[in-house]
């Protein structure tokens, strides 16, 4: 009976583990994307050539 006890608390530190690593990583995703700003890059400004993409909207 007590071993069972102890293989419950281990299982459950482990998901309680992954659930955190999995909250700071989603966290970290979150804060780098408000907090990064790419700089301006070339890109055409008129309706796509020969087949090219362009921004669909340009912030610079």
């Amino acid at each position: 009976m007590r071993r069972r006890t102890g293989a419950r608390a281990v299982v459950g530190l482990a998901v309680l583990a992954g659930m955190g690593i999995f909250a700071a990583a989603n966290a970290h995703l979150i804060w780098t994307s408000f907090h990064s700003q790419p700089n301006c890059v070339p890109h055409l400004k008129l309706p796509g050539e020969d087949g090219r993409f362009r921004a669909a909207e340009s912030s610079c």
